[in-house]
């Protein structure tokens, strides 16, 4: 086990360090954040001294040497626009990411388990029928228009919920649904064909000759051999509602690091870009070397692989 950890360990290092590569080199090629920063009439001497203030005077390898370095001493650099040092605005914004992702995830894990179980339980009927038609509509709507509607009717139309911002459990409520509604749907057609496969599976069917209750067939085989790949999809959600919930963090003015991102690239901050994309993809990376111990921890025949 331990030599299957290390493994998958040295594997999302060298992932992680090629992505800042890319990361870099696509932030630097967006544009030159002095445009944003100097005023229309700023002439080019403004321009000079504001790139060798900022460093962008340097080659482009020795600028990201000089970045790479900095973070492996912690140090992400300072926001162009602020001033102020990015991990300090990382650290502000990502427990309200945090907070939005953990109920994300209690709301598509309550809602998608029981679904998923029940409508291969129940296949072929009409509750079969009516679970597969949510999914796919679920799977169809795109997140931000979904967003823009349950304000439109949550929020101005019927006046139950505030429209924006961060506050308590009712403001909680739009960016979760527009967060989790696709994921409900993704994670309940995941386990229904997890365990229709289970249940069609021939030691399930020797239980059942045996007289095992259905009840403990459902719970004790099926269910648990239809669980790694949705312990694969739920641990790539997780990643994703706390890292990639920029949607919903903009559509309802969410003060996150979706939004933080959002405003980063829209002035060209790079050292934020760069900071936060590449916390979310540390986040990512532990989140899937977690996941597979799990699956060792599930599935012993995966450590040897």
């Amino acid at each position: 086990m331990q030599r299957f950890i290390l493994r998958r360990l040295y594997e999302f290092v060298i992932a992680l360090f090629l992505l800042s590569i890319v990361i870099f080199i696509i932030g630097r090629i967006s544009g030159d954040p002095c445009n944003l920063l100097l005023p229309d009439q700023a002439g080019e001497e403004e321009f000079k001294l504001c790139r060798e203030h900022l460093g962008l005077n340097k080659p482009i390898y020795v600028q990201y040497a000089i970045w790479l370095k900095d973070v492996l001493k912690g140090d992400l650099g300072r926001a162009y626009v602020t001033r102020k040092p990015v991990l300090e605005l990382i650290m502000q914004r990502f427990p309200n990411s945090a907070k939005l992702g953990f109920w994300s995830m209690v709301f598509t894990t309550i809602i998608s388990i029981p679904l998923g179980v029940i409508a291969a339980t129940k296949r072929g009927t009409w509750v079969d029928t009516v679970c597969n038609i949510s999914a796919v509509l679920g799977q169809s709507i795109p997140s931000f228009w979904l967003g823009v509607l349950l304000i439109w009717l949550l929020a101005v139309h019927l006046r139950l919920l505030p429209v924006a911002g961060m506050g308590g459990w009712k403001y909680y409520i739009m960016p979760i649904l527009t967060m989790g509604w696709w994921t409900v749907a993704a994670q309940m057609r995941l386990l229904r064909s997890s365990m229709v496969e289970a249940l069609d599976s021939e030691f399930v069917k020797f239980a059942r000759v045996k007289g095992v209750s259905e009840g403990w067939v459902v719970n004790k085989h099926a269910f648990r051999n239809a669980l790694i790949p949705l312990v694969s999809f739920m641990g790539l959600h997780f990643a994703h509602v706390i890292t990639m919930a920029m949607i919903a963090e903009v559509v309802f003015a969410w003060p996150g690091l979706g939004r933080l991102l959002y405003d980063a690239i829209k002035f060209r901050d790079f050292p934020i870009v760069q900071g936060v994309v590449l916390f979310m993809a540390a986040i990512t990376v532990v989140t899937n070397l977690l996941v597979d111990i799990l699956y060792g921890y599930i599935d012993p025949r995966i450590r040897y692989q």
